[in-house]
């Protein structure tokens, strides 16, 4: 079952969820929005090879914002450190910012229990877009779980910050297949 924003904003209050910082004015009918933090990283090579942690380059924004350009892949991240070991959650775009061309999450919107921090979003556009640090770019919707809560404890926990892909550390343990 999906909270109301008022029942997450109870949750907040009585330390279920956990939003910093928690701005009351920031609550939708179902949802919390986020903000985009400052920092975006962008992968270096064209091609990526899974079993090789990718090389980054990190960009800050500044009060003009960046343009950010179609056929790039930008790693982003939320202002807020969000979550909770008692729901579960999803993180979505705001409408007016997928209405710009805009996608912040493809693969990866569910928030386990027990995972806490800047959640890391998978940017890309589809025409040049500015965007500014500490813009609203997405909402965040919490849900009851249903059995014994299973806390995350993953290779992304810690993260204070986008992070780039972690594939490599599961694919280490696999076969060389000697291609390249």
């Amino acid at each position: 079952m999906i909270l109301t924003g008022p029942e997450i904003a109870r949750a907040v209050a009585e330390g279920e969820i956990h939003i910093d910082d928690f701005d009351p004015t920031r609550l939708e009918p179902n949802s919390y929005g986020f903000r985009l933090a400052p920092q975006l990283l962008s992968y270096d090579r064209e091609m990526l090879d899974s079993r090789h942690a990718p090389d980054c380059t990190g960009i800050t924004m500044d009060a003009a914002g960046h343009v950010l350009e179609p056929g790039r892949f930008y790693l982003g991240s939320t202002m807020e450190v969000m979550g909770s070991p008692h729901y579960a959650a999803t993180l979505y775009a705001c409408r007016s910012v997928s209405t710009l061309g805009v996608w912040i999450q493809f693969s990866a919107p569910l928030g386990h229990s027990g995972a806490l921090f800047p959640w890391t979003l998978e940017i890309t556009v589809a025409n040049p877009v500015r965007l500014y640090p500490g813009m609203c770019v997405g909402k965040l919707a919490f849900w009851a779980m249903q059995g014994e809560p299973l806390l995350y404890d993953g290779k992304y926990t810690g993260s204070t910050a986008a992070v780039a892909s972690r594939l490599s550390e599961d694919l280490a343990v696999l076969p060389s297949t000697g291609g390249s």
